[in-house]
């Protein structure tokens, strides 16, 4: 059994417990948390299992590390705080860990990562002999493995087109949703994850993946954007009101450009409410959300997924999706070389000795 530690407790976090759980070769044997209330509390409980795992919270990292745990699930989130997210991996694979995380952008696609981020991981895996894999859903297997994938079932590939269609409504992160992303501010606010270059240093990783995978060079990225206002206030069950004629929609497009032409799309339409931008694309049976590749081409190839986790919330979905691509890869990666790898190097397996398996 591979002793694996879980670090945060979030949105992810809890989701991460419970996939540590049901994992066939892995073993939870630490649950780091940063909130003073969370100290003490049983893993089971805060990975909302219902049931005790024996496994108490702690906030010591130092003895956490000290232990020399094989693996680290990090689950805290890196969109606010980078710096200290790469200071915690960087921590963690130093101590000779296998790390998976879905925090830290940039280090999806390592090759295309600026140095600031990619040379303090390179030093800690030499020093300390763990390694990194940070992936996600989009960005992650959404907008590389699956494009991949169905790309080769087909005879020529003109344009591949990923989509991530959701109401954010279903999202409980009330700080990335009104401020990184700027739903419910003035139409003239600027929010950071709209600003110029933003939209690239997340998903430019992604595109630049699919185009050395598929063998063609990009002229370039580009950046597409609109914004939409809503018409009515609207209320959300998690974050309360947004008002009418604040920011209700938002429509962007990361373009790969071949010869000229984008070939490689990442786009996200985005929504506080089904109501706003309605001309805009939506999910196929007019659900909360869902991930979509479109291969433009001969044949043409269209392929949406929708997932659902608790209570039928695609939010808590797509995130136990990511969980499920990371945690999956642990006992590949104890397997293999220290290093630091990305999706394209780490192979999506078979669910080995989990069909049928109920939760622990």
């Amino acid at each position: 059994m591979i002793s694996t530690v879980v670090w945060g407790t979030g949105n992810v976090g809890r989701l991460a417990i419970r996939a540590v759980e049901a994992h066939p070769a892995l073993k939870l044997t630490a649950v780091i948390v940063h909130n003073p209330a969370k100290v003490g509390r049983d893993a089971g409980e805060l990975g909302r299992l219902g049931r005790p795992l024996g496994v108490a919270a702690t906030d010591d990292i130092d003895a956490v590390l000290a232990a020399g745990p094989r693996a680290v699930v990090y689950a805290a989130s890196g969109d606010v705080r980078p710096d200290d997210a790469l200071a915690d991996i960087t921590r963690a694979v130093r101590s000779g860990a296998v790390v998976v995380s879905p925090a830290l952008y940039p280090l999806y696609d390592h090759r295309s990562a600026p140095p600031e981020f990619r040379d303090p991981v390179l030093a800690a895996i030499a020093e300390g002999g763990g390694s990194l894999f940070a992936s996600g859903v989009d960005p992650g297997w959404g907008n590389d493995v699956l494009p991949l994938l169905l790309s080769g079932l087909g005879t020529t590939v003109d344009v591949i087109r990923c989509q991530e269609i959701f109401d954010y409504s279903t999202y409980d992160q009330q700080d990335s949703v009104r401020y990184l992303i700027g739903m419910g501010q003035p139409m003239d606010f600027e929010p950071m994850m709209l600003l110029p270059s933003i939209p690239t240093m997340v998903w430019g990783g992604q595109v630049r993946m699919m185009a050395r995978a598929l063998g063609v060079e990009l002229d370039e990225i580009r950046e597409t954007l609109e914004r939409r206002a809503l018409d009515t206030t609207v209320t959300t069950r998690t974050m309360g009101e947004f008002e009418a004629g604040t920011q209700g929609a938002v429509r962007f497009e990361v373009q790969g450009i071949v010869e000229g032409e984008p070939r490689i799309v990442i786009e996200h339409v985005t929504r506080i409410h089904a109501s706003c931008a309605p001309d805009w694309p939506s999910p196929p049976d007019g659900g909360d959300g869902a991930h979509r590749v479109v291969i433009e081409g001969r044949p043409r190839i269209e392929v949406t997924i929708e997932a659902t986790d608790e209570g039928e919330n695609r939010s808590a979905g797509g995130n136990a999706t990511a969980v499920g691509r990371l945690v999956g890869a642990i006992d590949w990666l104890a397997e293999a070389e220290p290093g630091l790898y990305d999706a394209l190097d780490v192979p999506i397996r078979p669910a080995v000795g989990k069909l049928g398996r109920k939760q622990p």
